[in-house]
């Protein structure tokens, strides 16, 4: 039963004002016993967050993959310097001589730029080289990690076309109580809705709104990978013909067990342009997918990129002064040694 609640709550989070009696009725037990088995997973670290998850773009924030060369004996150091930066939400160590790997987002009002707040992260952390890998494509990005193993192992993924919509002042109120984390009670939007002295059904009617503006890819909660049992996952890039990219990105992310599957720039130090992040409970379960993605797809080459230690996975706070904050810090340090 727990595996099923987790899954549920992962995929299409009821927007209702009493949530978890929904899913309790969908699974014939109480609301109670719905909100236990969440409170445990929680305390048991099980589930990272439940809030609203925004498309980073849409919001007018300019976002990229970022990988750093860092010398072993500067780690550490490096670490602390770069989650001290707001818009980095993951940072991850991996099996590369670019051994740093983390997500960057910039603020729309930003002074500096992505490039150049790169940059003086990549001077802060003396760090020997660096690729900046925007998105240039999106062919998937869905975390739902398969607690239940019935899923199916393929999926169709549908490219959506979105609504226009205008952001008010309102919008970016609801935006900042939307993307914190709720508890697991009988009404975990009620907060939302006292605060903004607002109905429940103005509120899910702007968080529909949301999701078909693509502003808000769904409200979910977000499990550790490795307290869910997902011990082996990896980062899987391939060198694809960028002709033929399409085609290839839209099998390569059918398959479940991908969570987020991009095109991204090649270099010269860089040849992969195809990444794909797979996620299994062994490294046999991840390398069976990697086979099979393999034999879908025309690519020149690939390589697995496992993760040896987590520095900092967390949501990112948009709109929030810290980003202003770190920019005035740094942004006259260009000399920096």
């Amino acid at each position: 039963m727990k595996d099923e609640i987790l899954l549920r709550i992962q995929k299409n989070f009821p927007m209702e004002a009493r949530p978890f009696e929904t899913i309790a009725n969908e699974l014939n037990i109480t609301e109670d016993e719905v909100i236990q088995i969440l409170q445990e997973e929680k305390n048991n670290n099980v589930i990272r967050q439940t809030s609203a998850i925004f498309d980073t773009k849409r919001l007018g924030y300019k976002s990229s993959l970022v990988a750093f060369e860092i010398d072993e004996d500067k780690i550490d150091e490096a670490v602390k310097l770069l989650n001290s930066h707001p818009g980095i939400s993951h940072n991850y160590e991996r099996n590369h001589s670019f051994n740093i790997w983390f997500t960057i987002a910039i603020a729309p009002n930003s002074i500096l730029g992505l490039e150049p707040s790169v940059e003086i992260l990549a001077k802060l952390t003396k760090a020997n080289d660096f690729i900046i890998l925007p998105t240039l494509k999106l062919f998937k990005i869905a975390v739902k990690l398969d607690t239940t193993n019935k899923e199916k192992k393929k999926e169709k993924v549908k490219q959506k076309i979105y609504k226009n919509l205008d952001l008010t002042p309102y919008h970016y109120e609801i935006i900042k109580l939307l993307q914190q984390d709720i508890s697991f009670v009988q009404e975990p939007f009620k907060h939302v809705i006292e605060t903004l002295n607002i109905t429940y059904d103005e509120l899910f009617s702007v968080m529909n709104e949301f999701i078909e503006a693509g502003v808000m890819r769904r409200f979910a909660s977000i499990l550790n990978h490795r307290k869910a049992g997902f011990n082996a996952n990896a980062m899987v890039v391939w060198d694809i013909d960028e002709v033929n990219a399409l085609e290839i990105g839209n099998e390569a992310a059918s398959f479940s067990a991908v969570s987020h599957c991009y095109l991204r720039p090649k270099y010269e130090n860089w040849k992969y342009n195809l990444f794909t992040m797979i996620h299994g409970k062994t490294p046999e379960d991840t390398q069976s997918v990697i086979d099979s993605i393999a034999k879908t797809i025309d690519y020149k080459s690939n390589m697995a990129l496992y993760s040896s230690r987590e520095f900092k996975k967390i949501r990112i706070k948009y709109f929030s002064d810290e980003f202003s904050q770190w920019e005035e810090k740094y942004s006259t340090q260009e000399g920096i040694a």
